[in-house]
This record gives C-alpha cells, structure tokens and sequence, in this order.
C-alpha cells in the first residue's frame, strides 16, 4: 500500500502556486481608418436576406434569433459586428463549421469518399458578416472592374437566364450573318477548392481595394476548421486549408473575382460562363474551323488555368453545332480533340438546367421539364389524396411554388410552341383538380378560378415579361444580356457591349435581315427580331409607342455612385405592377360568362380553402356546377334533378344550402348568419359564416356521394378529425389575415 503523505526528503523551496503560462508571439490588430463605419441598414438587410429556417452550423443558434435580437436592441448586433469590421478580422469562433455525409444516389457502392456529399453548415452569426461583406465587396468588384463582363451568377440582378438569354441572341445573330456557329461546353473541376488566398489578396490589392477588405479576405479563407457528422464519427474539429468555404454568401463572388481573368476575347465569338460552368462559342465559315478555334482555346485556357491552379473536368465536356430549320447542308459531325479525348457533337445539352438543340428548339427543353414536374407530382399527391389529407390551401401552396416552378422553368428565356402548351396546360389541369377535389368533367375555364391558378397559357405569358423588364432594368456595365440589347432603347446607362455583331447580320440584304425592335413582324414576311430586339419589343405597353423611357435601375447599390435616384413612380417594383395587372385583365376576359359562373378569379386562395379538404371540394364542386347535387348532372342527363328530401325543387346549390324545407331544423339550428351564397356574400370573407357553412353541410350530407355512410365512423375517429381541421382552419385564417 502506497504511503499517504510523501517522503519528507522533498525540497522546500518547492512552492504549490500556479505555473506562469507560456508566452506566445503577440499578434495586434491595427484599425484600418480608411474603413466605413458599420451602419444599421447594412445589418437588417444582411438578416432579411436570411432564411428563419436554414440549418444553422456549430453554433446551434437559427436565424430566427438573431432576428429577434435585432428588434430588441437593433443596435446589439451592431456594435459586436462593428470591430471585426474595423479591424479586418474573422475570429477563429467564426471559422468553424459541420459537414453532414449523404449519400449520392444512384451509386453502385458506398466505399468511396467520392460517393457521398457533404454539406457544410456554417455558424448562422458568421454568416450576418459574411452578407455585409458580400454587398461591400460586390460594390468595390463592380466600381474597379473585378468581374469578367461575361460572368454570370454571384451579383444581385444575375442568373442563370442571363447567360441562356445571351447564348441564344449571339449565335441567332451569328447565324443572320451566315456563319457556322459551334459551343463548346466546360466544367471547372474543383474550382472553389482551387482558390489561392495569397494569389486572390494580391488579385484585389492591385485593383485598389480597400485594404480593410483585403485584411478580412486574408482571415475569413485561412485557419478554418470542420468536423464531419455521420454515424460513428468523432466530432472533432480538423484543419481545412481549401480554398472558399462551401455554403457561405460570399464565396461565390471571391470565386468569380478569382477567374476573371481566365476567359480570353476572340473575334465574332463568345467566352461566358456562370460560376464553374465555361461555355466557347466561336464562328467561320465552316464547322472545321470551328472545331480548329475551340481545340486553340482550350490550350489557352488549360495554360492559363494553372496558373491559378483552376482545372477543367475533360469527361464532362460537351459539343454543339449550331444549326437552323433552313439550312440545306445537315450539321457537321466534326469532333473536338481534347488531351486525347474525343467528344462528337450532340443533339441534346443540358447547360444550366437549359436543354438545348442544334436549331434550339423549344421543344425538348419543356419535354424534359414536364416529365420532371410529372414526378414531383406524384410524389406530393401522396400528402393529400382525393377527400383526405391537407387542406385545398396547402395544396394550393405547393402547386404555385413547388410544381409550377418545376413546369415553367425556362420559360423566361424559351417560348413553347402552340402544341406544347397544350401538353403543359393537360398536366396543369390535373394539378388544379387535385387542389380542388373537382370532378373531371368541370370546365377548365371554371376550374381555374376554383383552385386560384390562373391558366397555364397566361401564367407563362405573365412571366416572360417580368424576366424581359427585369434585363431592361439591369445595369448594362455587369449584365451580358443587358449590354447587348439595342443602343437606341433608353435604358439605365447608354453602355452597350462591343463589337456588336448586329452589323455582321446587317451586311445581309433579302429576307434574312432583322427586324428592328420598334417595329411589329408581318404575319407573312420571314423576318424576325433577333432575341433581344424582341425583348422590348414585348414591352412596348409598358415603354409606349415610341419606346420612351428612361427605365430604372434595379441593383442600384452596386453601382451607386453611376445611377441617379429614380422618378417618382418609376422604381423597378412599381414598374413591374402592370404585368400583374394585365395578367388580371386577360384573366376576367377569359373567364365564363357571370350567368354560367358568377365567381370571379382571384391569384389568392379562397377563405373556405382552409378548410378540410372533404368539405373544401364539397363546396368547389357545388360552387362549379359539377357535384353530386341532382341538378348537377355529369354523366347522365336523364336522371332526375328534384331535391331527394323535399321533392319540391331542383336540387342546385342555393337550394341545398338555403332553401330546401327538408333541412330548416338543421338550419335554424346551425346556419345562423348565411342569407346569400353568391359572389359578394359575406360568408366567403368570414371565417365564422365559413365555419357553420362546413357544419351545416357535414350535418346534411349536402351534395355527398351516394352511398357514404354505408359503414358507420366510430366516435373517436370524427372527434380527432375535427380537432385536426379546426387547428388547420384557424392557421389558415391567421395566414390570411396576415
């Protein structure tokens, strides 16, 4: 057994106070003077661009809080934002984040790394800062010329139909000056984890950037660490030294200042590209030349791209060649040579989410697209089956913004065809049915306005133009689509990209020559307007005859000190009020006439649709003239239309609610305040006449089908039914007053 106390033999100059720590290198942080103070418009922006529901990283800590916080005391952020700012700084708390393993689908085995997805989340108070510098960032990238004007993506005001839009209207103005148009196709492989923090500090340096930003830059991409989350992990936080960081706001722009200087000029071609995604459109005579100038510049990219250590992923290019309905000559099958890869030219490419063809055709892009909205609707048909399952309001909820997103991608940039909206508009009926619990033989027209889902037909045509004004109101200098549309409309700067290959298309006289945006196409002359002279063309009832402008601008805080304030009443979200307002006015005019359906259409779901869904459709059936009641009939026409339990009447909606005899104690008893059942009744805007109108039609089986309550229900199966509904109901009314 050990002794309890220690050997007197000990030193006594041996002392029991604690150890002096260790001395580290001090590191000081200087303020930067040339800093702009940190202001509160700068912080609630950066939050009510923050989504309440994203997953938040380490920190545990959802947006929703920091919202909260931020109207308590709305100058607490501030003031703990204000010095990381001032000194350039990102601290070490800040720089941790979670990696969440799944699983890529359709793998043949999970053993490898490369067969799972991470994602990463990032503590939600470091990415308030990371907004604040995205928007100063983007400011300075726009005023010192950081971004490639080709570039796409990464800017407020750019997407995706930016780069298609202008893709489209160069090689259709190619083709009007009789040229061999070909695309070559590029995907950077790894290109965010390429980015060098010294090489892009000294990228922004030489522009001039403040060095405050370039202090921040150099700390938020160094010392960051991440801990993977999956069954059986450690959870420790390991060393990442990769380039921009996964998921946060400003990565992507650090990533395109970074490349800008990749892409090089050629005549009569084009280098655009989005985020990682390069495309090569070149031009000549013949398609061999083409396939000539893409094999050069793809030399001249790869050497250029290793100086900045940005590669490409070779097995994922693409080859197109261009080609129209009048061409004699079928397209080429020439293939490209790429490090010893053949790639043959294709029928079909799919760049951003764009499903192209040789004579860009509409067609193929809509088709796939529809089959994708297809699927998606069957598997949200399965949360609420016919009768049963979420309210008509939900359902209404995932059609507008889960389905119809889905179906109509695209269409601000491609026009489908006469037989293609037909397709598009038979699927879109389904969707309106199964919203509505409506029968199949409703009419479209009135089924429409039952389910608050205007036609398919008017909604893409109600879309186009809000893309088309929002490419108006861009500003010219970051916009590629914006910088080509014709010099003669007055948009928010007068600069216009050069060369304009309008004057290669104006060398050719006859036919093939385009129209100029102001005037209107003859129904039979073979002229067209290039792509963005059709634009404006389209907007002619906003603009005038005349084209008369100026229009504003709409990321005006991005070029600031080159854009006016706007004129009173003519700011971008006012200017996009009278689309809404013609979809409207196309709306009621193809709406039935008042004496076949008195209701008219409105874009917001109905009160009653907050409802079950059970009661929902009784009442969009009988509102539509297509329901069980006798004086309904589907199918069979000779079947008798007198009320069942009065044998009086017809049997039709005002009589099954108001007027049948048979039913006045369930009346009396329970339809206090229902006097009228049309268009401007008070029991379509109040959600205590909804409720006793649900009461009264459960109580007298108003127009259910025949033969329901063969089998009974048992008591506790309706109770808990009913609390459901009435929990959804006062949900739904909230929203609505909201």
């Amino acid at each position: 057994m050990p002794p309890l106390h220690r050997s007197s033999t000990r030193p006594s100059s041996i002392t029991f106070s604690p150890r002096e720590p260790a001395r580290f290198p001090d590191t000081i942080l200087l303020p930067f003077r040339e800093c702009l103070p940190l202001s509160p418009d700068e912080d609630g922006r950066a939050l009510a661009r923050s989504t309440p529901t994203s997953a938040p990283g380490p920190d545990m800590t959802p947006n929703s809080v920091w919202k909260r916080v931020h109207r308590a005391p709305p100058h607490l952020i501030q003031d703990l934002l204000a010095p990381l700012v001032t000194y350039g700084s990102h601290p070490l708390t800040l720089k941790r984040a979670d990696g969440i393993m799944l699983d890529k689908p359709g793998k043949p085995c999970y053993d490898s790394p490369s067969s799972f997805r991470v994602i990463v989340l990032l503590p939600t108070f470091s990415k308030i800062l990371e907004r604040i510098m995205n928007s100063r960032v983007s400011c300075v990238a726009c005023a010192t010329g950081h971004l490639n004007p080709h570039q796409c993506g990464s800017l407020a005001g750019l997407s995706a139909s930016d780069a298609v839009t202008t893709l489209t209207h160069e090689v259709m103005t190619l083709q009007m000056a009789a040229r061999k148009a070909s695309t070559l196709f590029l995907d950077r492989k790894g290109g965010f984890d390429n980015v060098n923090p010294s090489t892009l500090c000294g990228i922004l340096r030489a522009k001039g950037v403040n060095p405050y930003l370039v202090s921040w830059t150099r700390s938020f991409l160094s010392g960051r660490s991440c801990r993977l989350l999956y069954q059986g992990s450690r959870r420790v936080f390991a060393p990442v030294s990769v380039g921009t960081t996964q998921g946060s706001p400003v990565s992507p722009l650090l990533f395109v200042i970074y490349i800008s200087r990749l892409p090089c000029e050629i005549p009569h071609s084009l280098s655009l590209s989005y985020m990682d995604d390069f495309g090569i459109t070149v031009s000549s005579a013949s398609y061999r030349r083409n396939i000539q100038i893409l094999e050069k510049q793809y030399a001249r990219l790869k050497t250029r791209g290793s100086r900045l250590g940005v590669g490409f992923s070779v097995p994922k290019t693409e080859l197109i060649h261009w080609g129209t309905p009048r061409d004699r000559d079928p397209t080429s099958n020439a293939p490209v040579h790429l490090d010893g890869s053949v790639f043959s030219p294709k029928n079909e490419v799919r760049w951003l989410g764009y499903w192209f063809s040789p004579s860009i055709s509409t067609t193929h892009h809509f088709v796939k697209w529809l089959a994708k909205a297809q699927a998606a609707c069957v598997a949200v048909k399965r949360l609420s089956p016919a009768g049963i399952g979420l309210p008509p309001w939900v359902c209404y909820r995932l059609a507008s913004s889960l389905l119809f997103p889905i179906l109509s991608y695209g269409a601000d940039v491609f026009v489908p065809s006469a037989h293609m909206i037909r397709k598009l508009s038979v699927f879109w009926h389904k969707v309106q049915r199964w919203a509505t619990n409506c029968f199949m033989a409703t009419p479209t027209d009135i089924l429409a306005i039952e389910a608050c889902l205007p036609p398919l037909g008017l909604l893409l045509a109600y879309k186009r133009p809000q893309a088309n004004l929002r490419i108006m109101c861009s500003p010219p200098e970051i916009n590629p689509a914006a910088a080509r549309l014709p010099s003669s409309l007055r948009t928010p700067s007068l600069h216009r990209h050069w060369p304009d290959h309008r004057v290669l298309s104006a060398r050719n006289a006859g036919s093939r020559l385009p129209l100029p945006w102001l005037q209107a196409r003859a129904p039979s002359k073979n002229r067209a307007h290039l792509p963005l002279d059709a634009l404006p063309h389209t907007m002619l009832f906003l603009l005038g005859p005349d084209g008369v402008g100026p229009l504003p601008v709409t990321t005006q805080h991005l070029l600031i000190d080159h854009y006016p304030e706007p004129a009173p009443g003519r700011c971008y979200p006012q200017l996009k009020l009278p689309c809404r307002s013609l979809l409207m006015k196309e709306w009621e005019e193809a709406a039935p006439d008042p004496t076949r359906y008195p209701y008219r259409p409105l874009l917001k779901p109905h009160w009653f649709m907050g409802l079950d869904k059970f009661s929902a459709g009784r009442l969009h059936q009988m509102r539509s003239g297509k329901s069980y009641l006798r004086a309904h009939p589907s199918w069979d026409n000779d079947a008798p239309t007198t009320c069942p339990s009065c044998q009086s009447a017809p049997e039709t909606f005002e009589h099954a609610i108001l007027h049948c005899p048979a039913k006045d104690p369930s009346r009396t008893r329970q339809l206090h305040g229902v006097l009228d059942i049309g268009p401007d009744a008070p029991v379509w805007s109040s959600a205590a006449l909804l409720g006793t109108l649900a009461r009264f039609i459960k109580s007298t089986a108003a127009a259910f089908p025949p033969g329901m309550f063969s089998r009974p229900t048992s008591a506790a199966s309706s109770v808990s039914s009913r609390s459901s509904n009435v929990v959804s109901f006062r949900y739904f009314m909230s929203s609505q007053e909201t």
